[in-house]
């Protein structure tokens, strides 16, 4: 009997506690995958949005696949955390904007749903509320700008690219292109503006650095004459630094000069260092401790029913040898 009271006494007390005791609704980060740096940002940020709102009823989940390369192992998680009964909100980082965009008419979900860092094609971007981060067209252009700055005569070229199903990675490959050759929509450089795409070029890395560098290792030694790469993600600086540094090093003066030009994107983990070596012309960077920040105040937004605007863009930052200092907002 005086263990039944102990009990009594203990459920009384738990409710009388009432919300603190309650589970929190959960506003979701889907990423691309856990094993990459620039997505680890992204979760700081969600936590630091935790700390700072603990009083909240939300709490900001963040999860994805364990490798970027699981396009499935995403779409996957995106169905499961749908049918969670406590997932008020989801931002989704889609590695394949086609496969999550059929899992989003599959699941039909009665929550807000918004993207994160990648975006649905235009065609299914009704799925969604809404997106947050990189204006990655501009990114791409403004990578094609430096390359171009270097180069104004033009030149041979390869670009590096990720996943081939993601849209944030085509969006800057097409600013790349459109800033090269001065005109709108080029499906590949074939002399417009003076630059031309090597044959096997653009390579797809699936956001791998060792494979990054592999592949320019491969497209340099085919190539002994190009004059530049664009690397639409940092995969290859902050994947794989050292390799990257072996690989460049080497053509550190014709860096210096103009003569060689590499333009790439973010300026997260070695990046900034391997800028500053002078072993990239310019890095255009990303803000992904801020996204992952912003998302969990928009998701509330979005479930109250507030006007959000769509697109929501976090910014650039540009980094050159000259500027590595200074250029990064923090």
């Amino acid at each position: 009997m005086k263990k039944l009271a102990l009990l009594a006494a203990a459920a009384a007390l738990a409710m009388s506690a009432g919300p603190a005791f309650a589970a929190k609704k959960q506003v979701v980060i889907v990423v691309k995958g856990l094993d990459n740096p620039f997505f680890e940002a992204i979760n700081q940020g969600c936590q630091k949005w935790n700390s700072e709102n603990k009083d909240s009823e939300y709490e900001c989940f963040y999860t994805g696949p364990a490798s970027t390369s699981d396009e499935a192992g995403e779409a996957q998680i995106v169905q499961d955390v749908l049918g969670k009964a406590d997932t008020a909100a989801i931002a989704i980082s889609p590695s394949n904007a086609k496969l999550i965009a059929q899992t989003l008419k599959v699941a039909a979900p009665s929550i807000p749903v918004m993207t994160l860092d990648a975006d649905l094609s235009p065609d299914d971007a009704s799925l969604r509320k809404t997106y947050l981060g990189t204006d990655n067209y501009l990114m791409g252009f403004k990578i094609g700008e430096y390359v171009k700055k270097g180069k104004p005569n033009g030149g041979t070229v390869c670009t590096i690219q990720g996943n081939p199903g993601a849209d944030n990675i085509l969006r800057r490959a097409q600013g790349f292109r459109d800033a090269l050759s001065g005109q709108k929509g080029i499906a590949a450089l074939a002399g417009e503006g003076g630059w031309t795409e090597v044959s096997g070029c653009p390579v797809f890395t699936n956001d791998d650095g060792a494979k990054g560098v592999q592949a320019m290792t491969d497209i340099l030694a085919a190539n002994p004459k190009l004059d530049a790469f664009g690397i639409m993600g940092g995969w290859p600086l902050f994947g794989a630094p050292q390799p990257y540094r072996d690989l460049v090093g080497p053509l550190k003066d014709r860096i210096a000069s103009s003569d060689f030009v590499i333009g790439a994107a973010d300026t997260i983990g070695a990046e900034v260092d391997i800028a500053k070596e002078g072993l990239v012309n310019a890095l255009v960077g990303q803000r992904p401790f801020e996204m992952g920040y912003k998302a969990p105040s928009v998701m509330i937004d979005l479930i109250a029913g507030k006007k959000v605007e769509d697109p929501v863009f976090t910014g650039l930052d540009e980094c050159t040898k000259d500027t590595v200092d200074t250029c990064i907002q923090r």
